[in-house]
């Protein structure tokens, strides 16, 4: 009897050994069968959202996982020098043309009409040639990384989300919500974040007037009814935010998908995001999150590392650089792209302060404030994925350097979301909105137009033939 005993406990016990180690923390629960049509490269390729809905369903084994990480690096590798060989390639075509030049120029003493139309010829295909090659360097040095810092972070999405989802449910369950840092959402406007906003206000100032001296800022978008929208919007979350200092909302005319906050309440909107955001709730959202920089005084914490002055010197100092030929005519690039270079791709994230830490905890405040204006906190979210899906990687790269993709932040937000009281009527997108972006394609076909006649920093060629645009041109795709 006694042996039978023990048998039934040994069957038992492996029985639960065998379902514990399968399931979060160890936890014995049936798991869903994993389809083939949902493998997880198939699952990479979803939204982060959806991903964030659909992952409680699936399981994975953890050898599943790590093999989808080493398939991951190792595109990303293969990739990566695929372009790096395409990019020699292309300097090598370069210096052939240049030297055809050469050969041009000791053939006679004066142009004869053949000779000019081929100098011409030549030059159009060398700046055609440089362009490639700065795409090839965009994209190797920072799209492809870009590219897969995202496919890791919604692999990372799969594999802990359910469990952090539980652990979400059962903080909520047991009463701690508020007892998080910042869990007082409810007392928005009557806090302090951080005190003494207003000491950061003339180093702002200071650094705006110096950005300006280097020709670092564009211009600004000059149509009163885009700017009046914009500045309303962005006064309505801070009336519903904890910024103790005027906000001054500055619009720039620059296709880059970007913006960026300064010290002191200085919020600067790029012409390409205002043009990329699909509704109101994901403008509000990157709005609400560039004015939690703000407010948490990120840039003073910075000044106790660095002056305002260093950094700005240091950033003209990389576009110098650019500009004078040294990353492999990047820099003609851009001034091609933008007419100027963009202060999202010149300032790293080092030197605008921004950390890990730092855009947590201006996710955080962000989804706060746009819940609290009464928008679809899921709104940053959106505007993540469309980045994270956009064709072209010039395109996207000034987004994600100074707004990088990690798992941390995608759960944070949604983490923060869950926690906070449930809207009735969250708001999606007004007619405002679509009458804005109805401008602005008129300010956009303008400033284009505008851009082909305007002197660059790269002269070039203004008889050349048109080039195709960056996601025309083929690519070493997964």
């Amino acid at each position: 009897m006694r042996g039978n005993f023990r048998k039934v406990i040994s069957i038992i016990l492996s029985i639960i050994l065998l379902v514990s180690t399968n399931t979060p923390n160890g936890r014995a629960v049936m798991l869903p069968t994993v389809q083939a049509s949902q493998s997880i490269d198939d699952l990479l390729k979803k939204s982060y959202l959806e991903l964030l809905e659909k992952s409680p369903n699936f399981r994975f084994a953890k050898q599943q996982y790590q093999e989808a990480l080493k398939r991951l690096e190792k595109e990303e590798k293969t990739r990566k020098d695929g372009i790096a060989k395409k990019q020699k390639d292309l300097e090598n075509q370069i210096r052939r043309a240049q030297d055809e030049l050469r050969k041009l120029n000791i053939s006679a003493a004066e142009d004869t009409p053949e000779m000019a139309t081929r100098r011409q010829d030549l030059h159009c295909r060398i700046q055609s040639l440089q362009k490639q090659a700065a795409e090839a360097k965009v994209a190797r040095d920072n799209g492809i990384p870009i590219e897969y810092e995202n496919m890791r972070a919604k692999l990372e999405i799969l594999e802990k989300w359910p469990t952090a989802k539980a652990e979400i449910q059962n903080v909520i369950e047991s009463g701690q919500a508020r007892a998080r840092k910042w869990g007082d959402a409810e007392d928005i406007g009557y806090r302090t974040i951080e005190s003494n906003q207003e000491d950061d206000i003339k180093k702002g100032q200071e650094a705006i007037q110096q950005m300006k001296q280097m020709g670092m800022l564009p211009p600004e978008i000059q149509d009163e009814e885009i700017t009046e929208y914009v500045n309303r919007l962005s006064q309505n979350i801070v009336k519903n935010s904890d910024l103790q200092v005027p906000l001054n909302v500055t619009l720039l005319n620059s296709k880059e998908i970007n913006a960026f906050a300064l010290p002191g309440g200085f919020l600067f909107i790029n012409r390409g995001l205002l043009a990329e955001a699909r509704n109101e709730a994901q403008l509000a959202g990157v709005i609400a999150h560039e004015i939690s920089h703000a407010v948490a005084r990120h840039g003073n914490r910075l000044m106790k590392k660095a002056t305002i002055a260093s950094i700005i010197y240091q950033a003209a100092q990389i576009a110098a650089l650019i500009f004078t030929g040294g990353a492999v005519g990047i820099g003609a690039y851009y001034a091609l792209q933008y007419g100027f270079y963009g202060l999202g791709l010149a300032l790293s994230l080092q030197l605008l302060g921004v950390s890990r830490e730092y855009e947590l905890e201006a996710d955080q405040l962000g989804v706060q404030y746009a819940w609290k204006a009464g928008y679809n906190p899921e709104g940053f979210i959106q505007f993540f994925d469309i980045m994270a899906s956009k064709e072209g990687y010039v395109e996207k790269t000034s987004f994600f350097r100074t707004h990088p993709a990690f798992y941390d932040r995608i759960v944070g937000v949604y983490r923060e979301i869950s926690f906070l009281p449930m809207q009735e009527q969250a708001i999606e997108n007004t007619s405002e909105f679509e009458t804005m972006q109805t401008r602005l394609q008129e300010v956009t076909k303008k400033a284009d137009e505008e851009s082909g006649k305007r002197p660059t920093l790269y002269g070039g060629e203004d008889k050349c033939p048109p080039e195709p645009t960056e996601s025309d041109r083929p690519d070493i795709g997964r």
